[in-house]
């Protein structure tokens, strides 16, 4: 399994990716909001979704685990 991580303090604005779907490294898998601007969150890795671990709206810290990869 592969996390990807929130990189900045946010709130999730947008979840772009549904369980099941394929990514590539670069694939925006959410955008988050913070201080009025909208920053993508990519995949580092390829990988199918295998999990999706927070919702559009949720607050979130730097680290904080977004979405799981199998």
């Amino acid at each position: 399994m592969t996390q990807i991580e929130a990189h900045i303090t946010g709130t999730v604005w947008k979840i772009e990716v549904a369980v099941g779907d394929s990514v590539d490294e670069g694939d925006v898998v959410a955008i988050l909001e913070s201080m009025k601007m909208e920053m993508p969150v990519e995949a580092e890795d390829p990988g199918v979704v295998a999990r999706i671990l927070v919702e559009e709206g949720q607050a979130v810290q730097e680290g904080d685990p977004l979405v799981e990869l199998t």
